[in-house]
């Protein structure tokens, strides 16, 4: 094979990689898609949580269980009375947790999956195990399809989706709205039914926003003047309000825009249109017909060429 034959080949293929980038979709580079504020919700208000963690106790009851099969074991305390976990784990999907600093008003929080807008462990689960219904908002998990990868651990900027470690047969526990259970017997997560205070409450995310925005505007020293979910990482369907800031709660510092819009307008690209194989098989290619030219110049090996196999 001549050089010349090389360069034709480069040409080719480096015209095959440019006529698959121009006929990408131009979507893929449109930024955020947009909101849907018709997608189900939850707001939780941590100025009326009272901590008595019985949104806790419900979820277990209600979700700890698939038929006869124990999907979330007990932590208990040391004198083995109480279930009491100390945070998110592939036995809790959701936890209430006390914020206490002195000159500050001690406040609780809520975690759980914040059912993203733009959700990056759909985006990052290579089967599909991960998935988010377009009409409610839910980010649900499927247990028969999970490979156990975790990409959907690294993904999450909440640091949400929770591996069992403990298990022969794991899953990733987090919470779904009860989807399968409470949400579809009664029409509300069980954490919401159960909720004494009223801390938690559920609708569509517009009629969560405008009773946030109601409550802020009615008590403005009580809480701090932000909605947290309302912009973070492209929105999320989960969301909060606080007298004390987010970041004193356990909530990250995120950009507006969400992690999986920028990995998917590179997957969309790339390797939606096989410019990213084409490339790495044709280098692959060159470097194995230089290869071959070399051992046809010089079949007596390195050692007995001019240059002593250097070059």
């Amino acid at each position: 094979m001549k050089s010349q034959s090389r360069r034709d080949f480069l040409k080719i293929a480096t015209g095959t990689g440019a006529g698959f980038l121009a006929v990408t979709p131009a979507l893929a580079f449109s930024g955020m898609p947009p909101v849907n504020n018709k997608n189900l919700g939850m707001l939780y208000d941590a100025t009326k949580c009272v901590g008595c963690k019985t949104c806790m106790v419900a979820c277990k009851r209600v979700n700890g269980k698939d038929g006869n099969q124990e999907v979330e074991k007990a932590s208990f305390d040391k004198d083995g009375l109480w279930d009491s976990p100390i945070d998110l784990s592939g036995n809790t999907r959701t936890i209430i947790k006390l914020f206490k600093e002195k000159n500050t008003p001690w406040s609780y929080v809520k975690h759980s999956c914040m059912h993203c807008q733009k959700a990056s462990c759909v985006s990052v689960c290579p089967v599909g195990a991960l998935t988010k219904d377009e009409e409610t908002g839910i980010v649900d998990y499927d247990k028969d399809i999970c490979i156990g990868c975790r990409y959907c651990q690294v993904a999450c900027p909440f640091n949400i989706p929770k591996f069992q470690w403990d298990r022969a047969l794991p899953q990733i526990i987090k919470c779904n709205f009860c989807k399968s259970t409470n949400l579809k017997e009664k029409g509300i997560p069980a954490c919401v039914e159960v909720c004494p205070t009223e801390a938690i409450i559920f609708g569509t995310r517009k009629e969560l926003l405008q009773e946030a925005r109601a409550r802020i505007q009615q008590n403005p020293g009580k809480y701090i003047p932000q909605i947290f979910g309302e912009k973070e990482v492209g929105g999320t369907n989960y969301l909060f309000l606080s007298a004390v800031p987010f970041t004193k709660l356990g909530f990250p510092e995120l950009p507006q825009e969400a992690p999986a819009v920028f990995s998917e307008n590179i997957h969309h690209t790339i390797y939606k249109g096989f410019i990213a194989p084409i490339a790495l098989y044709a280098t692959l290619f060159v470097i194995a017909l230089r290869n071959i030219h070399k051992q046809e110049k010089h079949p007596e090996g390195p050692d007995k060429r001019p240059d002593g196999g250097k070059h």
